[in-house]
């Protein structure tokens, strides 16, 4: 989804409050200042004061009424228009929004940060000339006003420009970013630019950036949900939105990633939900609209018949290769195979055809095939968690161990990967870990939905204390 372009606040307090408004009072009269004018400006100030100071704590709608109010007691007051504007955005009234943000720009021409706030907001509605006429000025003027470039690649991304022009904009943004300080929202800006120019390993490391600056910064996290799915890792791309929500991230943000996962797996009518219950979707949302409406089918066997009059779809191929996994692992499996020889770069494919060999018990082909994308892709949760299963079915706990580890490490509020590397201590004989791992277990199992393995470890832990006290198994 588009990004928020972060701007920082305007604030006027004090006598540095009273000397900027004469000034502004001056530059629209040439008459002498009267003491009642001085007494408005005084009165204007200290409510645009107030108002900041409710701005700060959230309390917008309040906000809002003490800018109108001091607009009204100074109507040439463009510092109040644009407090407005900004306070009217985070409301979602993005018309008066926009009125505020031309109001503050007319009064006050060459005030950067207003001509950056208005052509962000024009960027989202899609008046992508205007809003490259002032953001272009800003960097004009600015050459390193990081607000405005991240605005201009917003734009630039959207209006799909030419390699050669977004390179020019990831050069001027890896200057900035190469400096001392730079924001998590500039860090996702570049990964914006490389990812638009195929470099998605440096884009990874770009979003690591961002989020070790701000973790709970939702674009960031967002790229790196898109960039989960784009690699095939769905189970990673689910626990980021998993996370986004926790944080309360724009819910239409949200929901067009849970829209994409679900379009990603097959699942279309999910995705449309998804779609749905957004409040104002953008571009990139009436896109997935278009292509789950132009690819959706009732099932698989309908699936086939369009593959039978276009053989390498690979798009086709893919969702049958998920289609039949459960049902049908054999087909399924043929599937993937045909998906990945057709794309063999493409890693989604190639962890679908992995997951598909567990599906149909062919575990010695699953490991090596898992090993093989693990190489390239070492953060692929799926790809651990089948190679994981995998191992674990073929008796090799020394090497599912490291797995389930990796899987427990990565999650540690997932029940599911303790009870497993339990086990597996458990048949290697490191009864000490075997026990930690199973009270692991224990702590966040759901005693209803996991109720017979929760039996079966209550069972065991009397053995295995016993075990333990007598000093058997093997020391860590």
């Amino acid at each position: 989804m588009s990004r928020d372009t972060v701007l920082s606040l305007f604030t006027i307090g004090g006598r540095m409050a009273r000397v900027v408004m004469i000034i502004i009072m001056v530059s629209f009269t040439l008459l002498p200042i009267a003491a009642q004018d001085i007494d408005n400006a005084d009165d204007a100030v200290a409510i645009f004061n107030e108002a900041q100071s409710l701005h700060e704590k959230g309390k917008l709608a309040e906000a809002i009424v003490l800018y109108e109010k001091a607009i009204n007691i100074l109507p040439e007051f463009p510092e109040a228009e644009y407090q407005r504007a900004a306070a009217l955005q985070s409301l979602g009234r993005t018309i008066e929004s926009e009125k505020g943000f031309r109001r503050a720009v007319e009064l006050k021409p060459d005030w950067t940060l207003a001509m950056t706030s208005l052509g962000s907001l024009l960027v989202k509605k899609g008046e992508t000339a205007e809003a490259e006429k002032l953001l272009k000025k800003v960097v004009e003027m600015e050459p390193q006003n990081s607000s405005a470039l991240i605005a201009l690649t917003d734009l630039r991304k959207r209006a799909k420009a030419s390699p050669a022009v977004l390179q020019e904009m990831l050069t001027a943004i890896t200057s900035l970013t190469s400096k001392m300080n730079p924001s998590a929202s500039l860090w996702s800006a570049r990964a914006d630019l490389e990812i638009a120019l195929g470099n998605t390993t440096a884009a990874k490391q770009s979003v690591v950036r961002s989020l070790a600056i701000d973790p709970k910064y939702g674009f960031a996290l967002l790229q790196a949900a898109n960039l989960a799915i784009g690699d095939g890792d769905i189970d990673r791309a689910k626990q980021i939105a998993a996370r986004l929500e926790a944080i309360n991230e724009t819910p239409d943000a949200v929901n067009y990633l849970k829209a994409n996962i679900a379009a990603t797996q097959g699942n279309f009518d999910e995705a449309i939900k998804f779609l749905d219950a957004m409040k104002t979707p953008g571009t990139e949302a009436a896109d997935l609209r278009s292509v789950i409406n132009a690819s959706r089918t009732t099932s698989p066997a309908d699936l086939e018949k369009l593959l039978a009059t276009d053989a390498n779809n690979v798009q086709l191929l893919g969702r049958l290769c998920n289609a039949y996994r459960k049902d049908d692992p054999q087909k399924a499996l043929a599937y993937c195979r045909r998906a990945n020889t057709l794309e063999p770069t493409n890693v989604s494919h190639a962890v679908g055809y992995g997951a598909a060999l567990v599906q149909a018990k062919q575990y010695d082909a699953a490991v090596n095939l898992l090993r093989n994308i693990l190489q390239k892709f070492p953060d692929n949760r799926t790809a651990h968690a089948n190679l994981a299963t995998a191992l674990f079915q073929l008796d090799r706990y020394a090497e599912a161990k490291p797995e389930f580890e990796w899987l427990t490490a990565k999650e540690p509020t997932l029940a599911g990967p303790y009870y497993f590397l339990a086990i597996a201590h458990d048949h290697l004989t490191e009864y000490m870990d075997a026990m930690a791992n199973y009270q692991s277990y224990l702590l966040l199992a759901d005693p209803v939905a996991n109720k017979l393995d929760i039996e079966k470890i209550n069972l065991r832990l009397p053995q295995l204390q016993k075990l333990i006290k007598e000093g058997k198994g093997k020391k860590n």
